[in-house]
C-alpha cells in the first residue's frame, strides 16, 4: 500500500478512541463546483492512508466526513451529521495530513504531519 499525499484520521474525543468505519470523500475545487476524486473508510485506528492519488496538484481540496452514520451506529445523537473541511494544497511536493477531532457536539482540526 502506498501512502497518499493527503491523509486523515479521526479521533472520537467523546470516547477517547479512534473513529473506525467513517466514510470520507476527497474532492477538489473545479471552478464553482467540487469534483470527487477519491473515497475511503477509516480503519480500526481511525485512519485512511491511501485516500486519493499519491500526488495532487496545488489547489483547493475538501474532505467530507459522514459523521452521522458513525454516531447512529453507536446509538448516539450528534449535532453534526457531516463535517466538511476545506484546505489549500500550496506545495504539491508536501504531504498533507488533515486530522479530525470529533465529539457529538463539537469538532476541531489542524494540519498534522
Amino acid at each position: 500500500m502506498s501512502v497518499s499525499q493527503i491523509t486523515t484520521h479521526i479521533l472520537d474525543t467523546g470516547s477517547g478512541r479512534p473513529a473506525a468505519g467513517v466514510a470520507v470523500v476527497l474532492s477538489v475545487r473545479d471552478g464553482d463546483n467540487w469534483r470527487h476524486i477519491a473515497r475511503g473508510t477509516t480503519d480500526a485506528d481511525g485512519r485512511i492512508k491511501d485516500l486519493g492519488p499519491e500526488r495532487v496538484d496545488g489547489g483547493s481540496y475538501r474532505l467530507s466526513f459522514a459523521t452521522g452514520p458513525y454516531y447512529k451506529a453507536q446509538g448516539v445523537d450528534t449535532f453534526f451529521p457531516e463535517v466538511d473541511l476545506s484546505f489549500t494544497v500550496s506545495d504539491a511536493g508536501e504531504h498533507y495530513h488533515v486530522p479530525l477531532l470529533l465529539s457529538p457536539f463539537a469538532f476541531s482540526t489542524y494540519r498534522g504531519s
